[in-house]
């Protein structure tokens, strides 16, 4: 996020190869079994990670082997309608797993920031990797979105291959992904256009370039579309759309201080097609009514990030909210085209709320890679969205019914938090806000 850190160990290791066994070994769990279990005492929590940190590669190679077992069970990504993209016919649900600053650098080399003495020894960017894995077993997600810093090009010897680790587990459990870079990840062997041009070619990715002749500034400005379920009407509709912008690094204007925003060509590019996506979805058989939803995927927090408190937030604010020193209106924007229902971002690793502001939801991950600053004690996490179709009585699914949100930290138990409703169409919402309030109780 902010100042330059110093640097951490040099000399690459590679990314691990995972092997065999299929099911990791006690002390390597997966996936919470629900009741949940009680968040440990704090000491017990300090020595159990820290025993992880001392073994962190050979539980790492475990959980990998254990993952790619796992990978690809009970779903298919292949006919939707962008990039494969649609919701599962079991459950009528889109979700989407948020990962926030990672900071790789270069593997078991790099030390770790931030962290309980007892978790210290041993600790590399190998435990952010091990952390992904499981989050990914116990989530099976969708789609992952990498919203920026994802390397952190200073300490990096070699910026391509630190992208190539960091990235790793989501391909090999062969999950469709897409990612959006920060203002740390240029700053090693590859330039703010090789960085994104890197990621475009990577096995498994969604994540685009720019736009096709469109004048633009940034890199990776682009959109995803995600069809109803296979064999109903809106099969080939899309009834979800993700935009993904590059809200830049730092200002190149002498007179503003600070960092990027997102810019005007970006935002006609938005609204254009915001535009064309709603038309197509209300005027195109079969035509909807509403308009389609939306969420919005970028680094930098916009300045309205810092309108909420205690009282009106989900979450925690721990810093102050890094934004632009102008604003550049793109807020704004979004409440004019009226697609967009939650925005979702990085940049201060120790601020995770969501807060609702003029109808949109604005919401932080919170830091997720243990090279990245945080905050001895508080375990890093990641954000997951899960967006629910809406079901007629005959049992055919139709539009979105609601979004929901809640986050996952690297504890001992991957416990889940603060769930909630972010969005809801028709008329229940009090009944969901009662059943995600129960979730949280449980």
């Amino acid at each position: 996020m902010s100042s330059v850190e110093e640097s951490g160990s040099r000399g690459w290791p590679g990314p691990p190869a995972p092997q065999p066994p299929p099911d990791p070994p006690a002390g390597c769990p997966g996936p919470p079994a629900p009741p949940r279990a009680p968040a440990p005492a704090p000491e017990l929590r300090a020595r159990t990670l820290g025993m992880a940190a001392r073994h962190g590669l050979f539980l790492l190679l475990v959980v990998a082997a254990a993952a790619v077992a796992y990978a690809g069970k009970g779903k298919g990504h292949d006919g939707g309608a962008s990039g494969g993209l649609r919701f599962r016919r079991e459950g009528g649900t889109f979700k989407v797993l948020q990962v926030a600053d990672m900071h790789y650098a270069d593997g078991r080399r790099t030390p770790c920031k931030d962290v309980l003495p007892a978790q210290d020894r041993g600790c590399s960017d190998l435990n952010t990797t091990a952390f992904l894995y499981r989050v990914l077993r116990a989530e099976d997600p969708d789609l992952v979105v990498f919203t920026g810093d994802n390397i952190y090009g200073a300490d990096s010897t070699d910026a391509a291959k630190s992208m190539d680790a960091a990235i790793a587990p989501a391909i090999a459990m062969r999950l469709p992904w897409a990612a959006v870079i920060g203002n740390h990840d240029q700053e090693g062997t590859l330039s703010r256009d090789g960085v994104m041009r890197h990621l475009v070619g990577m096995k498994n990715t969604l994540s685009r370039f720019n736009p096709e002749g469109v004048e633009i500034d940034g890199y990776g400005n682009y959109n995803l579309e995600v069809g109803g379920v296979e064999g109903t009407l809106l099969a080939n509709k899309s009834v979800l759309n993700l935009y993904f912008l590059d809200s830049g690094d730092y200002s190149t204007v002498p007179s503003i201080p600070g960092y990027g925003w997102i810019k005007a060509s970006q935002q006609a590019w938005f609204k254009k097609t915001s535009a064309s996506l709603q038309k197509n979805y209300t005027n195109e058989h079969p035509r909807q009514k509403d308009r389609t939803p939306a969420l919005a995927y970028f680094h930098i927090p916009l300045p309205e990030f810092g309108s909420f408190t205690a009282s009106n937030m989900t979450g925690v604010r721990q810093e102050g909210i890094s934004s632009a020193s102008i604003n550049s209106g793109f807020y704004t924007t979004m409440v004019e085209a009226g697609d967009v229902k939650a925005a979702f971002i990085g940049h201060d690793h120790l601020n995770d709320f969501c807060g609702k502001l003029t109808g949109i939801q604005l919401c932080y991950a919170g830091g997720f890679g243990y090279h990245a600053y945080g905050k001895a004690g508080w375990s890093r996490r990641a954000r997951v969205v899960s967006v629910q179709l809406e079901k007629m009585e005959g049992g055919e699914w139709q539009g979105v019914k609601s979004i929901k949100t809640w986050k996952r930290l690297d504890d001992q138990h991957l416990t889940t938090i603060d769930s909630e409703v972010l969005w809801n169409r028709g008329s229940n919402g009090k009944e969901l806000d009662l059943f995600m309030g129960a979730m949280e109780e449980s």
